[in-house]
Parts: C-alpha cells; sequence; structure tokens
C-alpha cells in the first residue's frame, strides 16, 4: 500500500513537470522567434544547446545513478531547472533578454533533465515490479498526455497574452512542485543500488554500453529509439518557422492545435497495453512507428491558414502522436524489463548518449536544410526517418516478441 501511495507521488510529479516541461518546449522557442527574430540557424542552435548538454553528462550520469540513490539527484535537478528558468522573465523584464542567454538556459536545464529522466527510468522498477512496468509506464504516459493537452492549448494564449518570459515563470513553479511531491515519497530504494567499492568510471561506462550493444534486442530497440529520435530533431528547428512565419498561425491557435496532439498521446499510451496483448509487443512497437510517419508527412502538406491546412496540422497530431506514443511506451517498458537494475542506469545513459550525439547532428543539419532546401523539404526528410527506425526493429528479434521477457 505505501509503495502505492509513493507511485502516486512520482506520478504527481511526473503530471506537473512534464505540465511545465511542455510549457517550456512552446514559450522558449516563440521567445526566440517572436521576441528576438531568431532565424532557422540560430533555432537549430537553441535546440543544440540542449543536445550538447546531454551529450557532455549523459555517460557519466549513467554511472553515477547506478552508484548512489536516484531520488535526491531527481529533487535536485528540478529545483536546478526552476532557478534557471526564473532568469529570463527577470532578464525580459530588464530589457536585456537576449539569444545568448536563451543557449545558456537551454543548455543547462538540458544537462539537469539528462540526469533526471535517466535516474527517473532507473528509479521507477524499485517502486513497481517489473510485470507491472507497461501498465505502470501507461498511466505516467496517460498523465503525461493530459499534461500535453492543458499546457499545449494554454500555453499558446498565454505567450500571445502574457509574452513568452511571463509563460516561462509559470513552469519554474511546475518544478518546485514536482521536487515537492518527489520528496515526499517513502519508499526505500534497494540497498544493492548503492555502491560503496567503487570501480573506475571508464569500467562502468564500458559494461553498459556492452550491455546495449551486445544484445540484439536491447540493440534495435536503441537503434529505433534514436533514428526516430533524430527526424524528429530535424524537424524541430524549422516546424515553428514552418507554422508561425510561413503559414501564418497564431501562437494561440497552434497552441490549441499542439493541445489535440495531447488527446491522441492520451489514447496511445491507455491502449498499448491492449495492443501489445492482441499483436504482440514487437508489432505494436513497429506500427507505432509506421503510423507516426504517415501522420508526420500530413504537415508539410499544408499551404496556408485555410481549414485544408488546418485540417491537416490537426490530422497530424492526432495520428502520429498517439502512434508515438504507443511506440514510446512499448520500448521504455521492454528496456526496463530486460535490463538488470544495477546497470539499467548505465543502459539509460547509453542509450540518451547515443540518442544525444546523432541528435545533436541532426538539429544542425535541419537548420541548415531549412535554409537551403527550404522549410516544406526538411520536413518531409525528418518525417520519413519514422519509417527507418521501424525497419530496425523488423529485421530483429523484436519483431516476433509477444511478450516482454524477464531481465537477464
Amino acid at each position: 500500500m505505501n509503495a502505492a501511495r509513493d507511485f502516486v507521488k512520482l506520478w504527481a510529479a511526473n503530471t506537473v513537470s512534464d505540465f511545465g516541461s511542455l510549457v517550456t518546449r512552446t514559450a522558449l522557442p516563440f521567445a526566440a522567434v517572436l521576441m528576438l527574430n531568431a532565424t532557422p540557424f540560430q533555432m537549430a542552435l537553441l535546440s543544440a544547446a540542449d543536445l550538447v548538454a546531454g551529450l557532455l553528462v549523459g555517460l557519466i550520469a549513467g554511472v553515477w545513478l547506478d552508484r548512489m540513490r536516484r531520488r535526491p539527484v531527481m529533487i535536485a535537478t528540478d529545483l536546478g531547472r526552476a532557478v534557471l528558468l526564473v532568469t529570463i522573465p527577470v532578464a525580459a523584464a530588464l530589457g536585456v533578454l537576449r539569444i545568448e542567454q536563451l543557449y545558456a538556459v537551454e543548455f543547462l536545464a538540458g544537462a539537469m533533465t539528462m540526469v533526471f529522466v535517466v535516474a527517473y527510468q532507473a528509479y521507477l522498477p524499485t517502486l513497481v515490479r517489473r510485470e507491472e512496468l507497461v501498465r505502470a509506464n501507461s498511466v505516467l504516459t496517460a498523465s503525461s498526455a493530459v499534461s500535453e493537452v492543458v499546457a499545449f492549448g494554454s500555453t499558446g494564449w498565454l505567450v500571445q497574452i502574457l509574452t513568452a518570459p511571463m509563460a516561462l515563470l509559470l513552469d519554474a513553479f511546475s518544478f518546485l512542485f514536482s521536487a515537492a511531491a518527489i520528496g515526499a515519497i517513502r519508499h526505500p530504494e534497494p540497498a544493492s543500488l548503492i555502491v560503496r567499492e567503487r570501480p573506475k568510471i571508464w569500467g562502468e561506462i564500458v559494461e553498459g554500453a556492452r550491455a546495449v550493444a551486445g544484445d540484439r534486442v536491447q540493440l534495435a530497440t536503441a537503434a529505433s529509439l534514436v533514428t526516430v529520435e533524430l527526424g524528429f530533431q530535424m524537424i524541430r528547428p524549422v516546424y515553428l518557422l514552418f507554422t508561425a512565419k510561413q503559414l501564418g498561425f497564431s501562437p494561440g491557435v497552434l497552441g490549441m492545435i499542439f493541445g489535440l496532439g495531447g488527446i491522441s498521446s492520451l489514447a496511445g499510451s491507455l491502449l498499448v497495453a491492449r495492443a501489445a496483448r492482441r499483436w504482440g509487443h514487437g508489432m505494436t512497437m513497429i506500427g507505432g512507428l509506421i503510423l507516426g510517419g504517415v501522420g508526420m508527412l500530413l504537415t508539410p502538406l499544408a499551404r496556408d491558414t485555410g481549414w485544408v491546412s488546418l485540417s491537416l496540422l490537426i490530422g497530424q497530431q492526432l495520428i502520429a502522436d498517439g502512434a508515438v506514443t504507443a511506440y514510446e511506451v512499448a520500448q521504455v517498458s521492454l528496456r526496463q524489463a530486460i535490463t538488470p537494475d544495477r546497470i539499467l542506469g548505465r543502459v539509460n545513459a547509453t542509450i540518451r548518449f547515443t540518442s544525444h550525439l546523432m541528435m545533436l547532428g541532426a538539429v544542425l543539419l535541419g537548420g541548415i536544410l531549412g535554409q537551403t532546401v527550404g522549410l516544406r523539404g526538411t520536413l518531409v526528410l525528418g518525417s520519413c526517418m519514422a519509417f527507418v527506425a521501424a525497419m530496425w526493429l523488423v529485421a530483429s528479434p523484436v519483431r516476433t516478441m509477444r511478450e516482454v521477457p524477464p531481465a537477464t
């Protein structure tokens, strides 16, 4: 019963933190585009700042978090991100906000987010049994989807009415709430996670990398995640420029469109367990990627702010978000279930480090392509990466996997 209450606290922290993170994800680029007139390449650099931070701390974070308790680290990173975000409205109020400050905030917040996510994904299996991981991740993702509906639906109007910096101030309070909720958890972490004899860091990093590279299921799952994230990052620096600048949609309307994606994500998170039982865990992951790619290809078909273009943007949110969410729940549950606790932090960090390394190149490429081949062409190329990601799974044992196997 205590474990159940503690899971609810983690759920509450995750929900509110996700809300705040989505506000930042919307408001920070709006601040760059609308207040500082950022170019496609500057938008790419803004995204790259987050990725560089993840690269610098990723692998070390995995080793570190396999040596110590993860809950205090999650609290510290929440508090740190709150402080960082407060600096933006302060600078805007003083009239000294510059794109360089946005780079710095994105970099430092990105480093803390990397540590938080690695800790969070390794911490969850200490609260729930492995056979309940799909259900637990579904619940957490469902609440994140609700946060997406509310955050995106409201942030566009907050930016339009209050300005982007003031929207970021609200985000800071969400991280404070998350820290308080995690701090209230009383379930003890297993003593086996606390390592007293510390071998060399490099040896531990290599052990985590070998656990991924030496297992066909781990390797294929990691490759698919890295590939689909690569596509997203190609799209990231040009999407807002395409929809807000080229097409002409207002922040408020775009926020409401983004919010519809949260409804789709909610459906995907709630249906993933049923889909896995019917079609198998592996085919659920593959189908989610293929359907997600089809949905993302709707966006570059839009031409203006008319009803047809509006329907295409809404269709992209309703189709792609739910499908990709189902894939994400299935893949993270698979990784958590088959990885022993003692190296789960390093396995998570290895995958996120590799993902960030590829994404860094992708986001810079997206910015360059946006200024050379155009925004629309970049969106098409990025969307097609979802199909490539699905092929990694088709060519692996994941394709025939009906259920999640136990850890080895």
